[in-house]
């Protein structure tokens, strides 16, 4: 079965920095886009980044130039490395791939997702 586990959350300063990490298993990983989503509080999930199975990327418009997407293939990893990081960044982040089937998929970019970890708080104070 496909496993999802995320790593790396925490509590940052305004302009601080974080690595998110997704070790996954169950699947091959590289044929499948893999991304990032995120949950705040009384908020709607919403796309971060992705990656697909050749390497391209798409960002959310609120993150492009902060947040870095990237996949370690020999590890069956995916990262997130966040910089430059704001008090509307605090959000549960979640590592999702588009294995799955179709029921229930969230979209960004081309990618359609519906496998997904259980989270990682990201708290980032002003």
């Amino acid at each position: 079965q496909v496993q999802l586990v995320e790593s790396g959350g925490g509590s940052v300063q305004a302009g601080g920095s974080l690595r998110l990490s997704c070790a996954t298993s169950g699947y091959p990983f590289d044929s499948y886009c893999m991304g990032w989503f995120r949950q705040a509080p009384g908020k709607e999930r919403e796309g971060v980044a992705t990656i697909d199975s050749d390497g391209s990327t798409v960002y959310a418009d609120s993150v492009k130039g902060r947040f870095t997407i990237s996949k370690d293939s020999a590890k069956n990893t995916l990262y997130l490395q966040m910089n430059s990081l704001k008090p509307e960044d605090t959000a549960t982040y979640y590592c999702a791939a588009s294995i799955g089937g179709v029921q229930g998929q969230q979209y960004l970019g081309p990618c359609g997702f519906s496998s997904w970890g259980q989270g990682t708080q990201v708290t980032v104070s002003s």
